[in-house]
């Protein structure tokens, strides 16, 4: 993982434990031969809590802003819109739960 820049949501700082939509803080690190802590980016929260609501790409976007320089997202779970959206910036959303030493 040499050179990368990641975001991770996480409601404790230890673990990778939380959905993309629910996310109310980036966890932002470094990679190349360890990962690096370099900042928490806070954020609003793109789900308002009912699965059936409804994309709001205005919020999407200042979310997205937040993780420009960004090559992955790590995250428990991602909708479908918020996942393709990432994808066309080109940041990859990865499915993982665990410790974030884990990731290197």
């Amino acid at each position: 993982m040499a050179g990368l820049r990641i975001a991770i949501v996480s409601t404790d700082g230890a673990n990778v434990n939380n959905h993309f939509g629910m996310a109310k803080r980036f966890l932002i690190y470094d990679c190349n031969d360890k990962i690096t802590f370099v900042e928490e980016r806070q954020t609003e929260s793109l789900s308002v809590g009912d699965p059936d609501h409804s994309f709001d790409a205005e919020k999407f976007g200042r979310i997205a802003s937040l993780l420009k320089d960004c090559s992955k997202i790590y995250v428990t779970q991602i909708g479908e819109i918020p996942a393709s959206k990432l994808k066309e910036l080109g940041i990859e959303p990865v499915i993982h739960e665990g410790p974030i030493a884990n990731i290197v």
